[in-house]
């Protein structure tokens, strides 16, 4: 599960530190990492997809969002007995402080 997690995590680091450093032109001699690479690559994409370059990065957020949230679901299903656990004792214990505060046992003061 380690390395799914990292496999799945470390194109997500790579694209966004690309997209950041070539978004502000931070490109300490690398050509990749200009602004005009940036706007090229982003120009390419678009040229294949037929759509507005400044239409790119939204969808290519919503599907690091939607994967994302697939990952998850597979994490939570595959630790979904640990999860159940803590759920039931959290509430039980949501329960246990509701009892103490019983009429009978809150301060007088006023």
């Amino acid at each position: 599960m380690k390395w799914f997690l990292i496999f799945w995590a470390g194109p997500i680091v790579f694209l966004a530190g690309w997209y950041w450093l070539s978004y502000y032109d931070m490109s300490f001699g690398i050509f990749m990492l200009t602004r005009q690479a940036h706007d090229l690559t982003f120009q390419v994409y678009a040229n294949i997809l037929g759509i507005p370059p400044e239409v790119i990065p939204p969808l290519v957020a919503r599907a690091i969002a939607v994967d994302s949230l697939i990952v998850f679901a597979i994490l939570a299903f595959r630790k979904r007995r640990k999860i159940a656990t803590w759920w039931q004792a959290r509430q039980s214990s949501k329960l246990s402080a509701a009892a103490l505060a019983s009429k009978d046992s809150l301060s007088r003061a006023p």
